[in-house]
């Protein structure tokens, strides 16, 4: 009975060799790599736009938490509630194939391993600038947004402030290493949606419900909160930008490349 799996009562067992085999890390991997291929023959605006767009639907990341927070009471477990919502976003702009930057430091990066010329890292340059432009002017206006006008009630303006805190308190050295391990689940993530088929918005939802459980910042929610922050006045912009987010940027980065794609594409090789 070693390679037996349990059926359900009264149906046939099935053994190991009879489940459907999972695809192999070459067929991952060029899958993902496809999606790579696409986007940097894509058109700088259709690309710009799609960012944009994801740049603003990542905001129902901050909202939706801070949703969640007012509406609990001040208990022990309220932040794992609350951080129920952090996954939202993701569905959103993932599933509605938006451009979002923590994703193209696998998609895009897998060709530039592939071939490792100069047009390709053009290529790849190309596509990094223009997402993260579109993310991060989306991210900035849906922050200036909640912060600025009366979107929410005072009950949640009160949450989305607390929950902005962390984000502008993190040290250098913190927001480096968080922003490692964000870059690395969400990298990861998009590794694992070619297999996941009808369970994409159950693997969203575990990879960034721990993203916000251990409050590591991806860079677009991160450029969100740090707007709202820095607009109801708790950090000013300057050293947001030069001490926070330049590092969480750059970890989310190293996490992508390093721990996802060149591993992934190292394994796939071998395999392939």
């Amino acid at each position: 009975m070693g390679d037996r799996v349990p059926g359900e009562a009264g149906g046939a067992a099935e053994t190991l060799s009879e489940l459907p085999a999972a695809p192999r890390p070459f067929a991952v991997h060029e899958a993902v790599r496809a999606d790579g291929e696409a986007d940097l023959v894509r058109p700088a605006r259709s690309l710009f736009w799609s960012a944009l767009a994801a740049g603003l639907a990542i905001g129902f990341s901050f909202f939706v938490p801070g949703l969640l927070h007012a509406r609990l009471p001040d208990a022990g477990w309220r932040p794992l509630l609350a951080a129920l919502g952090y996954p939202v976003g993701f569905v959103l702009v993932i599933l509605g194939r938006q451009q979002l930057f923590t994703q193209n430091t696998l998609t895009v990066i897998l060709p530039l391993l592939e071939r490792p010329d100069a047009r390709t890292l053009r290529g790849v340059v190309r596509v990094w600038t223009i997402v993260l432009a579109g993310n991060l002017l989306g991210a900035v206006l849906v922050g200036w947004v909640a912060a600025a006008t009366s979107l929410f009630t005072d009950d949640v303006r009160a949450s989305l402030a607390e929950m902005s805190a962390p984000v502008a308190a993190l040290s250098v050295g913190d927001a480096l290493l968080r922003g490692v391990f964000a870059g690395w689940l969400i990298a990861l993530l998009v590794w694992l949606l070619p297999v996941a088929e009808s369970s994409r918005v159950t693997t969203i939802f575990l990879a960034t419900y721990v993203v916000a459980l251990g409050s590591f910042p991806q860079i677009v929610t991160a450029v969100v909160a740090a707007t709202y922050a820095a607009v109801v006045g708790h950090a000013p912009p300057a050293s947001l930008a030069g001490g926070v987010l330049l590092p969480v940027l750059v970890g989310n980065i190293l996490g992508g490349v390093v721990l996802v794609a060149s591993l992934n594409h190292a394994q796939a090789s071998d395999s392939g």
